[in-house]
């Protein structure tokens, strides 16, 4: 059970795929909580580097050698250098930090925490503002989500959105919404990473755009997954991660109404 101070239930229309009011719908009352954005930052923090693979190196890396320094009176560096009397690999300068094949000075260690803990109670309340904050115009905004077309902010949308299994009529549904302004603004977002990430398996960026929060593997998952930009999501496990990209709160969103319900019984306010 969640204890916060309770806003103004929200009433709100419910649209059907080609973009037609058809009925209007009580939000629960997470919808209108307050928006705390210190916790959504923290919750999105401890999330992330929850999924950092923790990495470090073999204490023995770059010792495994019998180099001794000569000292002083040589004329040459005093750094450790290996033994022997055949070229290439007599008198050569190991273990030390800056030789070849030598020790690491500061390497990563295994033993280092990475993630950020959080408690299980401002984990949850900070889901439920960041849900809040989706039904804030004014948070979707500042995004930088294209809101000008959307029917409505926060944007609910009938069960019969779920059934469409075919990526036109998911385009025509968005088209009818409001929300294809948006997926366009992801499209000419895309650029290459500057950097050697780009080698590494994200070799470009792009933005983020529209949410759709379902009510399980239903057809449309299939049908929109492949938008870009378009990230969909079981009500079940809907979080900060989906709800605030980066800790910033106020994604644009599509809510199903069988979502909504789901979202009632999981997040119950008392």
């Amino acid at each position: 059970m969640l204890s916060l101070v309770k806003g103004s239930a929200v009433s709100v229309k419910v649209y059907d795929p080609s973009g037609s009011p058809v009925k209007d719908l009580k939000l629960p009352l997470i919808f209108s909580m307050p928006i705390r954005k210190d916790l959504i930052r923290r919750a999105f923090l401890s999330s992330f580097t929850a999924k950092i693979q923790p990495q470090g190196r073999d204490p023995m890396a770059g010792k495994r050698t019998t180099a001794q320094s000569w000292g002083v009176g040589f004329g040459i560096a005093r750094v450790p250098r290996t033994k022997g009397s055949r070229y290439p690999k007599a008198n050569r300068a190991a273990f030390a930090p800056m030789t070849v094949g030598g020790r690491r000075t500061h390497p990563p260690r295994a033993e280092k925490v990475v993630y950020e803990r959080i408690n299980k109670k401002e984990k949850r309340l900070a889901v439920v503002s960041a849900i809040s904050a989706t039904a804030d115009s004014k948070y979707v905004s500042l995004r930088g989500h294209r809101v000008s077309s959307v029917k409505q902010i926060p944007l609910v949308v009938t069960k019969d959105f779920e059934e469409l299994s075919k990526s036109n009529e998911v385009r025509a549904s968005f088209k009818a919404l409001g929300v294809w302004d948006d997926i366009l603004r992801v499209s000419e977002s895309k650029k290459l990473r500057a950097g050697k990430g780009k080698f590494r398996g994200r070799k470009y960026k792009i933005r983020r755009g529209p949410l759709l929060v379902l009510s399980g593997r239903v057809p449309v998952f299939d049908a929109a997954k492949n938008f870009l930009g378009v990230d969909i999501v079981d009500a079940r496990n809907v979080s900060v991660i989906h709800l605030a990209p980066g800790g910033v709160p106020g994604r644009l969103t599509i809510w199903t109404e069988p979502s909504i319900s789901i979202l009632q019984e999981r997040f119950k306010l008392g």
